[in-house]
């Protein structure tokens, strides 16, 4: 596995400049969120992912591509519109975000993109409505997946439809695509299932391309620094080893891009402790 960091706990740097830290702080790669700061897909086209792309070459990072900034389709509502909507044309902008997000990561040499189904609004109608959309749209996500040659991860995300893993199991049976992988993030292990996180990995070890790593205390649904929270970190560490897992382990610190410097530099000495003591 190769350690990246999420720009999006990078918010307040340029993007080569986030690039060349995590080089000098030794990560081999970055989880890039395109956001209004980095890549913008609105506002940047094939140019800047060209110019991105070279960058990731210089400083010899590998990427992976994560979907979850805020408020790039809507300015007043977090995460909208997203594929549960009933309303089919604010769905098509999702999809057209996310086909032109596959077209990014193919650019930059990214192997993977992350989502998650997005969360309930009320005037979606529930559960019962909202999951026959969730899987119309999804095939269509793998569709263009497989045309960009990008393998899609699904992440199941605290207070969304496929909120957990229970969830995320009912997803793949409904779906019954092999193809769609799975993303596991270590907090949100900790929100939303029983025991220590690294208990729920080996169930998923077949499907498993991206691992996003972050603490969070029982319950709660806080990105915290390694070490702030329950994550048990060398057991988590040394049962992706056991798996044979080889994809990225991305730090997601969102809510540290203030100090986007120190936390990073924080989180590699704690992963490579941790590492050490496994060793």
């Amino acid at each position: 596995m190769w350690l990246a960091y999420n720009t999006n706990g990078l918010a307040h740097h340029r993007l080569e400049e986030a690039f060349a830290l995590l080089a000098d702080l030794g990560y081999e790669g970055v989880a890039l969120t395109p956001d209004v700061a980095h890549l913008d897909l609105a506002t940047h086209g094939e140019r800047e992912w060209e110019a991105a792309r070279r960058a990731l070459e210089r400083h010899r990072l590998r990427c992976v591509v994560e979907t979850g900034g805020r408020y790039l389709l809507d300015a007043r509502r977090k995460h909208w519109p997203n594929l549960l909507t009933a309303d089919d044309a604010a769905a098509a902008r999702r999809l057209a975000w996310y086909r032109q997000a596959l077209r990014l990561a193919s650019a930059l040499g990214a192997r993977e993109l992350s989502l998650w189904s997005g969360a309930l609004a009320p005037e979606d109608g529930g559960a019962a409505a909202a999951w026959p959309r969730l899987i119309e749209r999804l095939h269509r996500v793998l569709d263009d997946a497989a045309l960009a040659g990008v393998t899609v991860c699904l992440e199941p995300e605290p207070g969304m439809l496929v909120d957990s893993l229970s969830a995320y199991r009912e997803l793949r049976g409904r779906l019954a695509r092999d193809e769609l992988a799975t993303t596991l993030d270590s907090g949100h292990l900790l929100v939303t299932e029983a025991g220590p996180a690294h208990a729920h990995v080996a169930e998923f070890a077949a499907t498993l391309r991206n691992v996003q790593l972050d603490d969070a205390r029982r319950g709660v649904h806080e990105h915290l620094p390694l070490g702030d929270g329950d994550l048990e970190l060398a057991p988590f560490l040394r049962e992706l080893q056991r798996i044979g897992y080889s994809g990225p382990l991305a730090l997601e610190l969102s809510r540290d891009s203030h100090r986007g410097a120190d936390a990073a530099a924080e989180a590699i000495k704690a992963v490579r402790g941790a590492l050490a003591a496994i060793r």
